[in-house]
């Protein structure tokens, strides 16, 4: 890692009211690390995601993106984020092209007109997750992988140095999950981008991970990858499963 990290937590602690659901979480991601979040439901780690993107204030300890208060974050491009699949209403007009151009806004700002580089930077967003030939198609009426993949290109197209990903292929196709795979590995190695994917579904990109983070209220685990296949666990888990998968991390 360099000296300053991209990611920073420590001694996070969070509760909702007397029941607490963070305690003393620290770790740190370095710049161009690939590394996965993963936990049961209940673990933390949606909560701990808000407190990483600024929504909420951690009750002790701190956390840093590129070594700021995420809160008050200056350039805020820097950070590509992707939330869980939600629905898209059936009256919205916008098409893919619209909606992945609209990711360039905080790079170049609303007020500015798009340049030749902001339309390869769609027109290559697009390419990466296959939805080219979709481009003038309203979003309403594509599949729900499809939608998630318009989603992973809006947040590819501000070329992100983080990119934070929220269940990116929770119920999405074999193919969607293998496109999501190759933009990112490609985000990596071309931006040198650093990835934080929350996620309960690794197969997709198990081969591909710097490091894995069990949270189950505070970090159990942080390592390599093989360093839990070696201990017979595999990252290919089905999220209905991942209770049991993560029984011997303590």
């Amino acid at each position: 890692m360099g000296s300053q990290p991209v990611v920073a937590a420590q001694h996070v602690s969070f509760a909702y009211g007397i029941d607490p659901v963070l305690t003393d979480v620290s770790f740190e991601i370095g710049g161009g690390e690939f590394v996965a979040l993963v936990g049961p439901n209940g673990s933390g780690k949606s909560t701990l995601l808000r407190i990483l993107l600024g929504v909420l204030r951690p009750q002790r300890g701190g956390v840093a993106l590129f070594g700021q208060n995420p809160r008050v974050l200056r350039d805020r491009f820097r950070v590509g984020y992707v939330p869980q699949r939600v629905a898209v209403p059936s009256d919205l007009p916008a098409t893919v092209e619209e909606v992945v151009r609209s990711g360039r806004l905080a790079r170049r700002g609303w007020w500015r007109p798009a340049t030749a580089t902001d339309r390869g930077a769609v027109d290559h967003a697009l390419e990466s997750v296959a939805m080219a030939h979709m481009r003038k198609q309203p979003l309403r009426e594509c599949s729900g992988g499809q939608q998630q993949r318009v989603l992973i290109a809006k947040a590819l197209v501000g070329d992100p140095e983080l990119l934070v990903l929220d269940e990116p292929i929770a119920g999405v196709d074999v193919e969607s999950q293998q496109l999501f795979r190759d933009s990112l590995v490609h985000l990596v190695e071309a931006h040198d981008a650093t990835v934080l994917l929350v996620s309960h579904e690794l197969g997709a990109v198990a081969n591909d991970l710097d490091r894995v983070v069990v949270l189950k209220q505070s970090v159990v685990f942080d390592g390599k990858p093989q360093d839990l296949t070696a201990r017979g666990v595999s990252l290919g888990v089905h999220r209905d499963d991942l209770p049991l998968w993560l029984e011997g991390l303590a």
